[in-house]
């Protein structure tokens, strides 16, 4: 118990930092309960061994997430192949950390960022990095895709277990339409669905099919999955030379 009320209070401290309406994206509303070890790209991105963000592999060294997780922090911990939070063991230190040099508050835009690990992860059944895309391309309208994460639920919980939604691509037009200029066609991707991120999800993947094409970065202040102001997402194939003059070709 004790746990959860210090990750409540840590994840509450972000929010009066936050400078205009869009809310850091930590749990996974309307969704339910992921296959243990059915994601292993996986990451808890944590601070003093409290989740604070989402994360996932690209490669066995690398770690893609949201340029805003490092926001107030100095020092970031991933923890990989979790299912139960309080039952991981694998974690890792951070060797480098990569935000877009491109990323400044309090603009979401660019919110992308990658973490180098200090050392190659050891892939396994419960460990493995997911792909990404190989060129700039848009979402189809319509496609549904799956989002995941820990955290805060529509309970006002934080869960212990990963948990998991389908989602669905949203128009671009639509998207700027109810996002105006904090939306950006080229480099962003927005959804809807029955359940969707909630405060904290950021830095985990949009997945469509079997790869990442979306980080969590953002979406409405005053309610998780709303239509009003849907879920925002960096979208990764635009970022593609930049990830390339870090990591090369993961792929």
């Amino acid at each position: 118990m004790a746990i959860i009320i210090i990750s409540l209070l840590l994840l509450a401290s972000l929010m009066p930092h936050l400078t205009f309406t869009a809310h850091v994206n930590v749990g996974i509303v309307n969704g339910t309960e992921a296959k243990p070890h059915s994601r292993p790209y996986m990451v808890s991105v944590q601070v003093n061994r409290l989740y604070i963000c989402g994360g996932f592999l690209i490669s066995d060294r690398f770690v893609m997430t949201a340029a805003h997780c490092r926001e107030h922090f100095e020092v970031l911990t991933v923890v990989l192949g979790a299912h139960e939070l309080h039952k991981s063991k694998s974690r890792i230190n951070v060797d480098s950390y990569h935000k877009h040099p491109d990323y400044k508050r309090p603009s979401h835009h660019n919110d992308i960022m990658l973490l180098k690990l200090e050392k190659r992860v050891k892939l396994n059944n419960n460990i493995n990095w997911i792909p990404i895309p190989k060129k700039e391309e848009d979402i189809e309208a319509d496609t549904v895709c799956s989002v995941a994460g820990w955290g805060i639920t529509e309970t006002g919980k934080i869960s212990d277990r990963l948990m998991e939604t389908n989602v669905t691509v949203m128009k671009n037009s639509e998207c700027e339409l109810k996002w105006k200029e904090y939306y950006s066609t080229s480099q962003m991707i927005c959804v809807h669905g029955h359940g969707g991120s909630c405060t904290g999800d950021s830095g985990g993947p949009l997945v469509c099919g079997n790869t990442a094409v979306g980080v969590t970065s953002f979406g409405d202040p005053d309610g998780c999955n709303s239509i009003k102001q849907p879920e925002v997402y960096i979208k990764i194939s635009a970022y593609l030379p930049w990830i390339k003059s870090i990591i090369g070709n993961v792929n």
